[in-house]
């Protein structure tokens, strides 16, 4: 495609933010395209399916949701893993077709399926001869 079919509106920073409700992170993305679509994959570790909020509106596909806390025993001896709220915001071409928008989440991470309006799908021509 000539035109980019997704943009992201904010900045690559994976880490944290601290917030006043808490830790604010932006998942990982990873976009590919095929003939017929555009799949998004997400990095949402520890999240369930119902714990994802995933909405189109106005042209934008918005991604938010909660890392939850993680209940292991014994005594913490490192802790990196975060709790905290995490949100992305992704512009949607008019290429991509809403009403067929499809997502999974599975082993910590989001599926987004973006299918293309058949119009600007490649298609062959046939070139008759004489």
């Amino acid at each position: 495609m000539a035109e980019t079919a997704v943009k992201t509106t904010e900045n690559r920073e994976t880490v944290g933010e601290p917030t006043r409700s808490g830790f604010f992170f932006t998942p990982r993305v990873d976009i590919y395209e095929t003939d017929n679509e555009l799949t998004l994959y997400a990095d949402v570790p520890g999240v369930p399916a119902d714990g994802v909020d995933l909405r189109f509106e106005r042209g934008e596909l918005i991604l938010q949701g909660r890392v939850p806390r993680r209940q292991r025993p014994g005594q913490v001896m490192v802790n990196e893993y975060e709790e905290g709220d995490f949100y992305r915001v992704f512009q949607i071409h008019e290429s991509i077709d809403p009403t067929r928008i499809a997502a999974e989440c599975k082993n910590g991470e989001l599926i987004v399926h973006l299918p293309k309006v058949e119009a600007v799908k490649p298609r062959q021509v046939r070139v008759r001869g004489e």
